[in-house]
C-alpha cells in the first residue's frame, strides 16, 4: 500500500489501529498487540486493556505471529483480528465469538460469502494446535492458508461489508 495501514486516519476518528483496538476492548477481554512498529506499540500502550508486545525479528507474516501469540497465551482461545478491515463492527466480532463458543476447541474463521478471511478468526491455542504450528514454523512454513489446510475449521458467514479488506490506496477509506 506504500504506507502503514494501521496509522491511516479513520473517519470515526483516530487511526485504523486505534479503532480496531477500541472495538476489541468492547469485548471486555485482554488484548495483546504484537507489532514490530514502535508507533503501534505506543498507541496501544495508552489503552488499559491492551498489552503491547514488540515482535522480534524475523517478521515473516501472520502465521509466525500467530505462533508467537499461541506461545504467549497457551490453552486460550485467541481472536486474531487484522487492522485493515476498517468497517469491521462490534456486532460482527460478537457473532464470530459466539459461533466459536459453540465449539471451543475448533478453529472458526470469518467468511465473507465469497472467500475465507482467516486473519479474522478464533484460534484455540490448544496443545495439539500449538505443537503442529510450531512444527510447521520450524520446517519453514509461513503461509497461514497452507497451515490451515491441515486442520478442520468452521467458516463463519459474516457481513461482507464489515469484512472488506483494504490493500490499495484508492480503497483506503471506509465507505460513506
Amino acid at each position: 500500500m506504500g504506507r502503514d495501514k494501521a496509522l491511516l486516519p479513520h473517519p470515526e476518528g483516530g487511526t485504523w489501529l486505534e479503532r480496531s483496538l477500541e472495538l476489541l476492548a468492547q469485548l471486555e477481554r485482554p488484548i495483546t498487540l504484537l507489532s514490530r512498529h514502535p508507533a503501534h506499540l505506543e498507541l496501544a500502550a495508552a489503552l488499559p486493556q491492551v498489552t503491547p508486545i514488540a515482535e522480534p525479528a524475523p517478521w515473516e507474516g501472520p502465521l509466525l505471529a500467530l505462533h508467537r501469540l499461541m506461545q504467549l497465551h497457551p490453552d486460550q482461545r485467541l481472536l486474531l483480528c487484522p487492522v485493515d478491515m476498517p468497517e469491521l463492527s462490534l456486532a460482527v466480532l460478537r457473532q464470530l465469538v459466539a459461533a466459536a463458543a459453540q465449539a471451543p476447541q475448533g478453529l472458526h474463521l470469518a467468511h465473507d460469502g465469497r472467500r475465507l478471511q482467516p486473519l479474522l478468526g478464533v484460534y484455540p491455542s490448544s496443545i495439539p494446535l500449538r505443537q503442529h504450528l510450531a512444527a510447521s514454523v520450524d520446517c519453514g512454513e509461513r503461509r497461514l492458508q497452507s497451515w490451515l489446510m491441515a486442520h478442520p475449521f468452521q467458516a463463519v458467514a459474516l457481513d461482507s461489508r464489515a469484512l472488506r479488506n483494504v490493500n490499495r490506496p484508492e480503497r483506503d477509506q471506509p465507505s460513506a
